[in-house]
């Protein structure tokens, strides 16, 4: 698989972004971009060549292209899609990111992002380059396809991790979670022992308990609500739950959080 190393920690300064229509059936184009990225959504088939390499474009394909790179088009017929012409920071972690891959699941929140900063452009540029941000996020972890030796997540195990995450406050079982992923209750445990090294179950335990830590210290947020915020409305379970698992009870943890002026408070 063909990748490239971008760096997203900061907003990327957008060039241009538009809906390029291209073709007819047979019609090549070969260039490159010296100094700028290429992101693309496709909504067509072709062939594409990127430094040599060849790919096959489909409907729902995005390709991200570093500066340049000289990519060649082989159009099967008049082809649409939406483009950005982009220079990313330096600043940051790299992630690695297939050059071409599907969208999937994501193709729909990346069309609404791309179609959002094509109206956005140039007109509020800054509102612009947040939707692109946003889509190149999305595209970031699509695919991911790990360092050499070190297994990708499977996309069950991330679906899941997003789901607990976005439903701390609600019950949760695994076999619930392992229904809204598309897989069994038996196979989501083993993909997380995989994964985690752990079980779901302790997975859940522990960021309710991150989360409530958080709270504990960086906020006012009254004890109940706080309780009620993590999935663990019964008080009596929540102070066990905090003393098993954080070493101290509730109020204990939110006395001792840092002071704004110097160290933690005795």
């Amino acid at each position: 698989m063909q990748t490239v190393l971008a760096r997203l920690d900061e907003p990327p300064a957008l060039a241009d972004v538009g809906i390029g229509v291209h073709g007819p059936a047979g019609h090549v184009d070969v260039f490159s971009l010296p100094d700028l990225w290429q992101l693309h959504l496709y909504r067509y088939h072709a062939d594409l060549t990127v430094d040599g390499t060849p790919h096959g474009i489909r409907p729902g394909h995005v390709s991200l292209v570093p500066p340049g790179s000289e990519v060649r088009y082989r159009y099967r017929s008049r082809s649409e899609h939406f483009y950005v012409h982009l220079r990313l920071r330096t600043a940051g972690a790299p992630h690695r990111i297939p050059v071409i891959q599907p969208a999937g699941a994501e193709l729909d929140p990346l069309t609404a992002r791309f179609r959002q900063a094509v109206a956005a452009w140039p007109h509020t540029p800054a509102r612009a380059a947040a939707e692109v941000w946003s889509a190149l996020w999305r595209i970031a972890v699509l695919t991911p396809p790990g360092e050499p030796g070190t297994p990708a997540v499977h996309p069950a195990v991330a679906a899941a991790t997003s789901l607990i995450e976005a439903r701390l406050a609600e019950p949760l079982t695994v076999p619930e979670i392992a229904r809204a992923v598309g897989v069994s209750h038996n196979h989501l445990t083993r993909l997380f022992r995989v994964a985690t090294g752990g079980t779901v179950v302790g997975y859940v335990r522990a960021r309710r308990m991150e989360r409530a830590r958080h709270f504990l210290r960086a906020t006012t947020l009254s004890i109940p609500a706080i309780a009620a915020s993590v999935g663990i409305p019964d008080l009596q379970a929540f102070n066990k739950a905090c003393r098993r698992e954080l070493g101290a009870s509730p109020r204990t943890i939110r006395t001792a959080r840092p002071r704004p002026d110097g160290p933690p408070a005795p």
